[in-house]
């Protein structure tokens, strides 16, 4: 269809199962249909009412257990939400590719050049050449398009604006120039491939990933070659149960040191017993050796130590109990996950500025509210930022009110774990 006729289309209920089978309920589908409306007459706009265009989405990801595991080749589950980020686009014919974000600068690639540069890391545009020349090497095809986006993933919440936005590009070329036909983890591959190499940012694979393939994905990284991706089928909208991003403030530039510091102090932890990465140690070996670790390493490193461990068995315990439809033995997993995160491998506040405690208090309040029935965690890295809870919707409004009280208006963020990773919708 031409924008206008979508636009038509999309008012008139016409798409509204599309809408549905990507955003869930009647009121997420409501909420969207005037940000697609939007965005269509935004792209028509800049290049042109009279293009026919398809309308792609990814979304953003929620790290639901696996805190801090990933970088010791442990495991993680992890989950797609219904925040996104979607483009409009249409072919050019033309060998050129332009991308416009909302509020950034076009990205312009042209496709005779996608060789990574130096020069160009940090720069979006190597993002968008990159995942074009993954894709191509992969021997798909990826002609010239233009395409505008929107994006409501807030940066530096946690939930990976940038993985949503590789793997929206990875979708769009899939979808755009190849039936569709491109796999979910090769999309994610890709958008890792196009971090890395052309962007100079050595990320890992589990936010591209859990954007891609779309609800619950367990990932193994004891090859990080070739992780073990598992999708998890269980279906949130039946739990009874909303999940709650809290945006507690703070800044995350200082904190470099910290984050650094638990990486390393697990691989001190292995490198005293001979290995690189806690993942080539079992977990007996380690406790065994525990007597001549406590005069190698600090004693922090230690307390990392069992809780990656234990970590990744809450994991595989995590899987099995949505795997089961069991939410409630669900949720005491994930308590535990954050009761360890706090007491073990303390990422919920800096020892930098001990005073500041926004994570501490955020959980601290959710017990307050959730004890017996919800369950909470910090969320990503942590020593700043979000914590994770999962709600009973009949103590939505209260848990959303009281803590928005604290943390101020539109910090909670209220979201559903979506069915479907990146697609097209229209």
């Amino acid at each position: 269809m031409k924008v206008k006729e979508l636009i038509n289309a999309i008012e008139n209920g016409q798409f509204d199962e599309n809408l549905k089978a990507v955003y869930v309920t009647d009121k997420f589908v409501s909420e969207q249909k005037p940000r697609y409306v939007r965005t269509l007459n935004e792209f028509g706009e800049l290049f042109g009412f009279d293009r026919e265009v398809s309308i792609m989405s990814a979304p953003g990801r929620t790290e639901v257990c696996g805190n801090h595991t990933d970088h010791n080749n442990g495991k993680v589950l992890a989950a797609s939400i219904n925040l996104d980020a979607i483009a409009i686009v249409s072919k050019n014919n033309e060998n050129i590719v332009r991308v416009k974000s909302k509020g950034h600068r076009m990205n312009v690639v042209d496709l005779s050049d996608l060789e990574p540069k130096e020069s160009r890391y940090g720069d979006s545009t190597s993002l968008v050449q990159g995942v074009i020349a993954g894709i191509r090497n992969l021997g798909f095809t990826a002609d010239g398009f233009d395409a505008y986006t929107t994006s409501d993933v807030m940066g530096g919440s946690g939930l990976s604006s940038s993985a949503a936005f590789e793997v929206l590009i990875g979708s769009v070329i899939s979808y755009l120039f190849n039936d569709g036909k491109i796999s979910a983890v090769d999309i994610a591959k890709v958008a890792q491939y196009s971090e890395n190499v052309f962007f100079g940012k050595p990320c890992g694979l589990l936010d591209q990933m859990a954007s891609s393939v779309g609800t619950f994905v367990t990932i193994d990284f004891e090859s990080t070659e070739n992780p073990v991706i598992n999708k998890v089928n269980f279906d949130f909208s039946k739990s009874g149960h909303s999940l709650c991003i809290v945006d507690t403030g703070g800044n995350h530039s200082d904190l470099t040191d910290d984050y650094a510091a638990v990486r390393g102090e697990m691989e001190s932890v292995a490198k005293a017993l001979g290995k690189n990465v806690l993942r080539e140690i079992s977990y007996e070996e380690f406790f065994k050796a525990l007597p001549e670790l406590k005069d190698k390493v600090n004693d922090r490193a230690l307390l990392r130590a069992i809780h990656f461990y234990n970590e990744n068995r809450r994991v595989d315990a995590a899987v099995k109990c949505l795997e089961n439809g069991d939410f409630e033995g669900f949720k005491d997993i994930i308590l535990e996950s954050g009761r360890s995160s706090f007491e073990l491998n303390q990422n919920v506040f800096t020892p930098k500025n001990p005073t500041e405690q926004k994570l501490s208090l955020a959980l601290a309040m959710s017990e307050e509210i959730l004890k017996g029935k919800g369950a909470w965690r910090v969320h990503g890295g942590g020593f700043a930022g979000t914590i994770q809870a999962f709600v009973p919707n009949d103590l939505l409004d209260t848990y959303k009110t009281t803590m928005e009280g604290v943390f101020g208006k539109d910090k909670c963020y209220v979201l559903i774990i979506r069915p479907v990773g990146g697609t097209q919708v229209i």
